[in-house]
């Protein structure tokens, strides 16, 4: 698999080394970046898969905490989502962290035994958007990254794939692709297969995705859809560890 890119921000040096030491610990490939402060982090615009995040990010030179930090990160609708793991010594901001969709909430001093299990689960997360959707369109073979792709429509015997970079279309079959992309993305209406990670909100009978594209909601498979959608979420909801 890609190795994994994650990002550790936290203004003291010797909790980055830390966090740094026990990822490496962990026997995933992975490229580590540091950062000491928000306005590091968003002024290199690096794409990360992951990212260890500080609540309390203090600094001469910083203005943003972590969690505005997150806030911004995830108001920014043309960069791939990092999973958040906030790693703090307060347990005040747990409810806060539930806004910004963090995947779990460690507490400082870091027990090594919890960290292992919630990066193996991150890891894990992370390398599902890595996957790939394989097509085939007249003569030509294309590789799309499941992480590039919002949702699916079926048109006339044909699938529009609505991806990041345009929209894509070939001859497949709706309830085939419903079968191997199962887990991320799932059927909402007989016409659309959304991809889970890119849900922005949604009521009984439509989702809006982060690009702002509003679906319809089959009343059918509402249930489905809302036990599928939680399944998926499940250790993305913040928790104190």
């Amino acid at each position: 698999m890609e190795a994994i890119k994650i990002a550790v921000c936290d203004d003291e040096k010797n909790i980055r080394s830390y966090i740094c030491s026990l990822v490496r610990k962990q026997g995933v490939e992975c490229e580590i970046t540091e950062y000491a402060t928000a306005e590091d982090y968003l002024l290199a615009g690096a794409e990360h898969d992951l990212l260890f995040l500080d609540v309390e990010l203090k600094g001469p030179d910083s203005s943003l905490d972590g969690m505005e930090m997150a806030k911004r990160i995830r108001g920014m609708e043309d960069i791939k989502q990092p999973i958040i793991i906030f790693v703090t010594g307060y347990e005040k901001y747990v409810y806060d962290a539930f806004d910004v969709g963090a995947f779990q909430y460690l507490l400082k001093p870091i027990d090594e035994g919890r960290f292992a299990e919630i990066f193996q689960r991150a890891a894990q997360q992370a390398g599902q958007g890595k996957r790939v959707l394989m097509i085939q369109y007249g003569n030509t073979g294309k590789t799309i990254p499941l992480s590039d792709i919002y949702y699916m429509e079926s048109q006339n015997h044909k699938i529009a794939v609505h991806m990041k970079d345009g929209i894509l279309e070939y001859y497949a079959k709706m309830s085939d692709l419903e079968e191997e992309l199962r887990g991320q993305f799932c059927r909402v209406h007989k016409g659309y297969l959304v991809n889970l990670s890119y849900v922005d909100e949604y009521n009984k009978t439509e989702v809006t995705l982060t690009n702002g594209d509003k679906l319809l909601i089959s009343k059918y498979k509402y249930e489905d859809f809302v036990k599928a959608y939680l399944r998926f979420m499940k250790g993305g909801g913040a928790a104190v560890e």
